[in-house]
C-alpha cells in the first residue's frame, strides 16, 4: 500500500481502528485531521485538502452514527451530515486525482425484511427499517457514489458493509448507544450498585451479529491491499447470538451475578439480521476475535476510558 493514507473520521471507532492496523502494518504516513482542523461538512475545505495533500488512498470511515433512538430522534442531522460528508470526500478525492477509495457503510442499508444471511445482491430490493432509515439512505448513496464515480471515470473506489461494531472508542451514552456497549455500561453500573437484577428491553430472542472493531478494520486494510478495486462486500462474523446470550456473555464478563429480567411489552425490533461473509471469504479474509474475548477486551478498554461513571 502507498505512503500518503488518509483516514477520513480517524477518531471514531472504525477510523482508530483502521489507524491501528495501518500502523501495525508498518504505514507511517497516515493523514488525519480532527474536527476542529478540517470540517468535512465544509466543501470548499474539503476539497482545498485533498488536492493539497493528494492521498494515494482514502479509508473513509467519517460520519455520524448511533444506536435506535439517536437515528429515530436526529433523522434530519443523519442523513444531511452523512450525505454531505461522503459526497464532499468521494468528489473531492475524484477532483484530486485519487484513484484507490474504501468507504466504510453499513448493514443497516439492507431491507428489513430481507432472507437470511444477507447477501450484498439483497441492497435496494426492499423497504428499509424505518427508524433508521435517514442513516440507511445515506450510507446506500454512498456505496451508488463509489459505483457511479468507478463507472462514469475509471475510479477504483469500493465499499465495504460491517456488521453490529464494538470495542475501543464505542460510544456508552444509554441513550443513543447500541446494544452492546449499552449493556456493558448497564451490567457494570449494576455491579457497583450491587443490584440483585438487570432488566432489558425486549424478549431476548432476536438474533444480532456482532464483530469486533479490529477485525473490521483488519477487512479494510485487506481488501485495499488485495487489490480489490470495486464491488460491496460484507465484513462479519458470519455467525450471530440471541439477545439474551449475549446479555449473560457480557454479565460474565463483567462479573454481574444478579438476575436478568427481560420486558416482553417493548419491541424486540428485527427477528434477525445476519450477513453472509461468503464473497469475502472466498478472497481469503475471515474474522479472528471471538465474542467472548471481543467483550472481555472492549470492557477492559471502558474501564480505562473517561465514560466509566
Amino acid at each position: 500500500m502507498p505512503s500518503k493514507i488518509y483516514v477520513a473520521g480517524h477518531r471514531g471507532m472504525a477510523g482508530s481502528a483502521i489507524v491501528r492496523r495501518l500502523q501495525a502494518g508498518g504505514h507511517d504516513n497516515i493523514l488525519t485531521r480532527s474536527r476542529a482542523e478540517l470540517d468535512l461538512l465544509d466543501q470548499r475545505a474539503v476539497f482545498d485538502f485533498l488536492e493539497r495533500e493528494k492521498p494515494a488512498y482514502i479509508f473513509l470511515a467519517a460520519g455520524k452514527v448511533g444506536g435506535i433512538q439517536a437515528n429515530n430522534t436526529y433523522r434530519a442531522e443523519f442523513i444531511y451530515q452523512n450525505l454531505m460528508m461522503e459526497a464532499n470526500i468521494i468528489h473531492g478525492a475524484h477532483r484530486a486525482g485519487v484513484s484507490r477509495l474504501l468507504f466504510l457503510g453499513s448493514s443497516c442499508i439492507y431491507p428489513r425484511d430481507c432472507p437470511q444471511p444477507i447477501k450484498e445482491e439483497y441492497l435496494l430490493t426492499g423497504p428499509l427499517e424505518p427508524t433508521n432509515e435517514p442513516y440507511a439512505i445515506a450510507k446506500i448513496a454512498g456505496v451508488k457514489l463509489c459505483e457511479s464515480y468507478n463507472r462514469q471515470y475509471g475510479r477504483q473506489y469500493l465499499s465495504v458493509m460491517p456488521t453490529n461494531l464494538y470495542g475501543p472508542n464505542d460510544h456508552y451514552d444509554l441513550a443513543n448507544s447500541h446494544v452492546l456497549p449499552a449493556l456493558l455500561r448497564k451490567a457494570h453500573e449494576a455491579k457497583l450498585r450491587g443490584d440483585a437484577g438487570l432488566e432489558i428491553w425486549g424478549s431476548g430472542k432476536p438474533r444480532r451479529e456482532f464483530l469486533h472493531v479490529d477485525d473490521m478494520a483488519d477487512a479494510c486494510v485487506f481488501v485495499m491491499e488485495r487489490g480489490i478495486t470495486e464491488g460491496v462486500y460484507n465484513v462479519g462474523m458470519g455467525s450471530d447470538v440471541t439477545i439474551r446470550e449475549l446479555a449473560e456473555t457480557i454479565l460474565e464478563v463483567v462479573g454481574f451475578e444478579g438476575e436478568l429480567a427481560f420486558d416482553a411489552s417493548k419491541p424486540d425490533g428485527t427477528p434477525r439480521k445476519l450477513l453472509d461473509v461468503s464473497r469475502l471469504r472466498e478472497f481469503g479474509w475471515q474474522a479472528k476475535i471471538g465474542l467472548r474475548a471481543g467483550i472481555a477486551l472492549t470492557y477492559s478498554a471502558y474501564l480505562g476510558s473517561t465514560e466509566i461513571p
